[in-house]
């Protein structure tokens, strides 16, 4: 089992993660490639938005669990 301080920093890592994705804005401003018509710039946003729902879950599930314990 993980300890109180080690959810809390698994559940900061997890929310963090996002945040450097959506500002690293040089890796994904571009064209190609395009992905049904959309460019590159939109297609990597919009795969950013599922995969920043799972991890924010992710930690609020992490979070959550620890808290009933």
């Amino acid at each position: 089992m993980l300890s109180m301080n080690n959810k809390y920093v698994i559940a900061g890592i997890l929310l963090i993660i996002p945040f450097i994705a959506y500002f690293a804005i040089p890796t994904y401003n571009r064209i190609n490639p395009q992905i049904g018509g959309l460019t590159f710039f939109y297609w990597y946003q919009t795969l950013w938005l599922a995969i920043s729902a799972v991890l924010f879950g992710t930690a609020a599930y992490i979070l959550d669990k620890g808290a009933k314990e």
